[in-house]
Parts: C-alpha cells; structure tokens; sequence
C-alpha cells in the first residue's frame, strides 16, 4: 500500500464504492471549492487500484486546514490505512505554516467520531439537524501535538 497526491478523477472514482458516502460529490464541485485555494488530494493505492483517499484545502484562510472528505473501501478497514492518510495530511499542511486541522462528521458516523477523538481531536462545535443522527460534530486538533491516544483502536 502507498500513500501518494491524487487526482479529483481518482478521489471521485473511489467515493462511489465508499457506503457513507451517500451521493458523493462530483467533480465540479470540488473545483469550485478548491478555486485559487490551497488543497492536497492524498490517496491510499493497492493492488493497482484507489483504495482510500482524504481531501483537504484551505477553507476559512485563518491559518487552518480543513478536513473536507475522505473514505476508505470497506474491505481496507480496521489497517491502520486511513490513520496513515490523517497523518500525511496533518504533516503537510504543518509543513505549509498551518496550524490546526478542522473537520466535521455526521452524528450517525460512531466509527469516524471514535476516530477522531482517537487521533488528538476535539468536539469544537456541533450543529443540530430535524434528524438527529444527521446533526453534524465539528471538530479541530492543533497541528504538531501528538495525540495521547494515538495508538488506541
């Protein structure tokens, strides 16, 4: 397995075969996003196919990275692969002169909460929704702090 850039072709491919993603987006939207912005594509390959990704770019341009999406095929899971993508992408914006990282998830994603709070981030926000499970957790961590809990599963 190698973790390299990737292409909004690749990233947009492999969200279709990722089950929460629910009508991913496609690639006029992430051009959109990413207009004149910083942004890092990084994907996870094996076998000669995309088998997990992690996007970010420079959303609110205030010194934080956001997190936007990122996926890993299901039979890919529990090997530590999107662990290594959070990572990668937590070095390079650290190395770019960021110094938090941003994401957020939705209440019915249990698995991505636990692996955010696994990872040294914290809940800095919530915005509730009509459907409780779809009520999005925000969360934020500072670059270049090593999570106490990094190692847990």
């Amino acid at each position: 397995m190698t973790i390299r850039e990737g292409t909004i072709e690749e990233v947009v491919a492999a969200s279709q075969h990722v089950p929460e993603l629910v009508n991913p987006y496609e690639e006029p939207v992430y051009h959109e996003r990413f207009q004149d912005r910083p942004h890092l594509i990084l994907v996870a390959e094996a076998d000669g196919k995309i088998i997990g990704f992690k996007v970010g770019y420079d959303r609110y341009k205030d010194g934080s990275f956001y997190s936007w999406m990122g996926g890993l095929l299901p039979a890919y899971r529990g090997q530590g692969i999107y662990q290594q993508l959070t990572a990668a992408m937590e070095q390079w914006a650290a190395e770019k002169g960021y110094t938090h990282m941003l994401l957020k998830t939705r209440n019915k994603l249990k698995p991505m909460i636990r692996f955010c709070l696994s990872q040294g981030y914290y809940v800095s926000g919530f915005s509730e929704h009509t459907d409780p499970m779809e009520s999005r957790i925000y969360f934020r961590k500072a670059l270049g702090v090593k999570s106490q809990n990094a190692n847990a599963k």
